[in-house]
């Protein structure tokens, strides 16, 4: 891909653009979005693998009890901390998107299980023409080193019936490393709470006809503490989510009938 170079206007200064790699620069500014709760002793790592070209990090804290806070401002000054109010993975993102100022937006665990080098294979996605770019720990060069077997089998099975029940063709379904344009948020209207918030998003962008690109991404071992994440629990909440979306599917399409028959009858009569 080669650089992009903006033209100039004449009477108008020209846009700036951040170099990301030796072959591309963009415009558009970059807002990474990291939830977390005490998560204190992962952040210099989840920091360290951050571009510099990016235009701002919001870290939302969910009521930490260690020095999450502390530690995220010593290390990024620049950084934009908001207090969530709610409770779980889904609130802390809406929040955080709400926050953000960025024409894209990068949604990055806390746990350091994300390279943040990949990000500009994301964006690079996306300002080649993505709507979403998906992380995917099965594409071809992703990969995982956190994923038991059970989990590894509830996840390709839900992502099939993903598949099969909404035309979609992902390779991964709940990973929390993605992607996408701000006014993708218009129209996938986000109203969950928990992990199955990426299920949810990966559903809606599909359903919305936004073009999605996955991007093979490498999960990492979380360096420090315990996941909140609870297999068999979560998984019947991405289970719900799905047969709920599934649901307003039919719904929306028998309205869609519905509506062409009556339109059908009005002309019929004039």
């Amino acid at each position: 891909m080669s650089s992009i170079v903006r033209p100039a206007i004449p009477g108008k200064d020209p846009l700036p653009y951040r170099p990301i790699s030796t072959h591309l620069a963009i415009a558009p500014p970059v807002s990474v979005v990291i939830p977390a709760m005490n998560e204190a002793e992962n952040l210099p790592y989840v920091f360290k693998t951050l571009p510099d070209w990016i235009h701002e990090v919001v870290l939302v804290d969910g009521n930490s009890t260690d020095d999450t806070v502390r530690v995220a401002r010593e290390l990024r000054p620049d950084i934009k901390v908001v207090q969530q109010r709610g409770k779980g993975k889904g609130d802390a993102l809406i929040t955080g998107f709400e926050a953000s100022t960025g024409e894209i937006i990068v949604m990055v665990d806390a746990d350091g299980s994300a390279d943040g080098e990949e990000i500009v294979s994301y964006v690079s996605a996306l300002v080649s023409g993505a709507d979403f770019a998906k992380g995917s720990r099965f594409a071809n060069g992703g990969g995982t080193d956190d994923m038991t077997p059970i989990r590894k089998l509830g996840n390709h099975v839900l992502c099939a019936v993903v598949n099969a029940k909404f035309g979609a063709r992902y390779t991964d379904l709940c990973y929390g490393y993605n992607a996408f344009w701000r006014h993708c948020l218009d129209k996938i209207d986000l109203d969950c709470t928990g992990f199955e918030v990426e299920t949810l998003m990966n559903i809606r962008v599909v359903k919305a006809g936004l073009k999605v690109q996955e991007i093979p991404s490498h999960e990492y071992l979380r360096i420090h503490g315990t996941s909140n994440l609870r297999a068999v629990r979560d998984g019947l909440r991405v289970l719900k989510v799905i047969l709920k979306e599934r649901s307003s599917r039919r719904a929306q399409r028998r309205r869609t009938r519905a509506a062409a028959v009556l339109r059908a009858g009005r002309g019929a009569a004039s």
